[in-house]
């Protein structure tokens, strides 16, 4: 007998590398309990339809953290994603921007999880190194492009 097959999804989405005074990255922890693995990864979300890239990124951050939506930049970096979430594999390319915050750890409040990011929410942490289980796993190499002087 064969294992199930998962559904695989293209939906489109935008994330939000956020950084702090001391350049440190905020990572939501999500726990996804068909796999049963811990997720660390930037805020973000599906695009609505109708909705530009950057207009999701603004308003999943302040879903998701309550930090000011207009503190996104409309710089961003095309990340290839390949992973799986509740089953489900997801196989696409997901713009990711850049928020940086003038505080040291900007307090987090999430505002509007859905019923089903409250089950799964874990925390966050203002990370000084990446932990294991990042997604996506090259995400160093996503803030270096975000952050680099782009003369």
């Amino acid at each position: 007998m064969n294992p199930p097959q998962e559904s695989v999804s293209d939906r489109p989405a935008a994330r939000v590398v956020c950084l702090d005074r001391d350049g440190r990255v905020l990572l939501m922890h999500w726990y996804d309990p068909v796999s049963r693995v811990d997720v660390w990864e930037p805020p973000g979300g599906g695009i609505d339809p109708g909705e530009t890239a950057l207009e999701a990124a603004k308003r999943e951050l302040t879903e998701e953290t309550g930090l000011p939506g207009s503190a996104v930049s409309g710089r961003c970096v095309e990340v290839g994603r390949d992973f799986s979430w509740l089953g489900v594999r997801y196989v696409k390319t997901e713009p990711f921007f850049l928020a940086v915050f003038d505080e040291v750890r900007p307090e987090v409040v999430p505002k509007a999880l859905t019923e089903e990011e409250r089950h799964v929410f874990r925390g966050y942490a203002w990370a000084e190194e990446l932990p294991e289980g990042i997604e996506p796993p090259l995400l160093a190499e996503v803030v270096a492009a975000l952050t680099a002087d782009p003369r």
